[in-house]
C-alpha cells in the first residue's frame, strides 16, 4: 500500500496541454468568450447542450461570461477551452472542478463540445490529456466524472474512456428547479497507465483510415491491453 504519509500535492492551476488534434488552453474571457459562444451554437443552440448543467438560461455571451467568472473565482474552477489545431479555431470546453488537494480528488465537468468536436478524435483527445495532467502532472489518485442520471450519453461517454460508475446519489441537487439524481464515476491513479495506453493506441495514426474514422474502438484496446497485462 502506498505511504501517504507526506504526500502533497499541489492544487491545480491553469495549464495549457497540446495534443495532436486539439490543444487545451486556460479560459481568458477577452480572448475566448465570444469565440467559445458561438461554437457552442450561441443563444440558438447553448442552452439545449447544456441542458443537463445545474445553471441558468443564457441568452448572451455576457450572461454566459458572468458564470465562468463565477465559477473561477468562488468555486477554484479551472476552465480549459479546447482549439482545433488543425484550424485555430476554439471549438468546446471541459473544467477541473470541485478540486481536493489535500486527499488527491478532483473533477471534470462542465463539459460542452461544439459541433465540431462531436464524433471526432478532438474529443476523446481532450479527456485523454486532461486525465493525463490529472494523474502525471498533479500526481492525484482520484479523477471523478458526474452527470444527471437521466443524461444517458454522458454516461456512455464516461464508460468509454475508463471510468467506472459507482453508484447514484438520489436527490442530490436541484438543477433549474427540478430534481436532480446524480451518477458518479471515477478512475484512479492505479488504473491509468492501461487507461492511458489504450487513449495514446487509439489516438495513433495507425488508429484511423484514410478518412479519418477509426479502425479500433477504445474499449476495445483498453481490454486487448488489460487481457496482455494479465497474462
Amino acid at each position: 500500500m502506498r505511504d501517504l504519509s507526506t504526500y502533497r500535492p499541489a492544487a491545480p492551476a491553469p495549464v495549457t496541454l497540446k495534443g495532436r488534434f486539439v490543444t487545451l488552453e486556460p479560459y481568458e474571457r477577452e480572448k475566448h468568450l465570444v469565440a467559445l459562444w458561438e461554437a457552442l451554437g450561441g443563444a440558438q443552440a447553448i442552452n439545449e447542450l447544456i441542458r443537463y448543467f445545474p445553471n441558468d438560461h443564457y441568452d448572451t455571451p455576457e450572461a454566459f461570461g458572468a458564470w465562468l467568472d463565477n465559477v473561477r473565482d468562488n468555486s477554484g474552477f479551472v476552465t480549459l477551452v479546447a482549439r482545433e489545431n488543425a484550424t485555430a479555431k476554439v471549438v468546446g470546453m471541459a473544467s477541473y472542478m470541485r478540486p481536493d488537494p489535500k486527499n488527491g480528488v478532483i473533477e471534470v465537468g462542465s463539459v460542452a463540445h461544439g459541433a465540431a468536436m462531436k464524433r471526432s478524435p478532438m474529443s476523446t483527445e481532450l479527456h485523454y490529456l486532461m486525465a493525463k495532467h490529472v494523474f502525471e502532472g498533479l500526481d492525484y489518485r482520484r479523477y471523478e466524472w458526474k452527470c444527471h442520471n437521466e443524461n444517458e450519453p454522458s454516461k456512455v461517454t464516461a464508460k468509454r474512456y475508463g471510468f467506472t460508475f459507482e453508484g447514484v446519489f438520489r436527490q442530490h441537487l436541484i438543477s433549474r428547479g427540478e430534481n436532480r439524481d446524480t451518477a458518479w464515476f471515477s478512475m484512479i491513479d492505479s488504473e491509468w497507465p492501461l487507461i492511458g495506453k489504450a487513449f495514446e493506441a487509439w489516438l495513433a495514426p495507425e488508429n484511423f483510415d484514410a478518412d479519418g474514422q477509426q479502425k479500433r474502438k477504445l474499449e476495445d484496446l483498453r481490454a486487448e491491453i488489460a487481457k496482455d497485462v494479465s497474462v
